[in-house]
């Protein structure tokens, strides 16, 4: 199967969750094999969901996942995960992982349903708008691009320590490095200069510490 065919299938199989859960379920497909995360959404039906379109950028879960491909890391699909939008909606998403017929991990089948109204409705629809607390994919926000996704995993990283920058001490701001790390944070282009400005250090100690969270 061409690649072109394996994109077709993946958008016809788009189009049908979406007909399948209407207006409120927005699917999306990102190529990880674009350089620029700043604009890997390739397809995307009922981007009112999200507020985003063709040609924005990657998620925190598609970095993370690049950043573990490149680690080595074995690839899990993230399912039924608990997201939120920009303005407070609550979404059910679903990551899946797709490879091209090379064997390496090419497209993102990205699925957002909004499933705040259904959060107040009867008992009977429990079983749809259940989310899987134990998975932290869906920390923070959907961003609308890799800028407001970068400030998110900044401001996670401050509360995984629990101070401000000024007051934490050098083994701190490491375990704050370590997590933007993990989270690919540092496939963002310039993001070196934002997190060093951030932590009030400088690019040298910035590297010595990603190196340290390494360890």
């Amino acid at each position: 199967m061409t690649e072109d065919s394996s994109l077709e299938m993946l958008v016809s199989t788009a189009h049908g969750i979406a007909r399948q859960f209407g207006k409120d379920c927005e699917v999306c497909i990102h190529d990880l094999s674009v350089k620029d995360l700043e604009h890997t959404i390739i397809f995307i039906i009922n981007g009112h969901v999200s507020g985003r379109k063709i040609g924005d950028g990657a998620s925190k879960v598609v970095l993370e996942t690049l950043e573990a491909i490149e680690k080595g890391d074995i690839i899990v699909d993230h399912l039924g995960y608990r997201t939120t939008t920009q303005d407070g909606r609550i979404l059910k998403s679903s990551t899946v992982f797709l490879k091209d017929s090379t064997g390496k991990y090419r497209w993102v089948l990205g699925i957002n349903y909004d499933v705040t109204a259904l959060m107040n409705v009867d008992a009977a629809l429990q079983s749809i708008t259940t989310v899987e607390s134990h998975d932290s994919s869906g920390d923070g926000q959907i961003p609308l691009n890799v800028n407001d996704l970068l400030d998110n995993l900044i401001n996670q990283s401050v509360k995984r320590i629990g101070k401000p920058p000024a007051l934490m001490n050098k083994e701190e701001k490491i375990q704050a490095i370590q997590f933007l790390r993990d989270a690919g944070a540092f496939l963002i282009t310039k993001s070196g200069d934002k997190v060093s400005n951030f932590y009030g250090i400088s690019k040298f100690t910035l590297y010595s510490y990603i190196d340290q969270s390494k360890k």
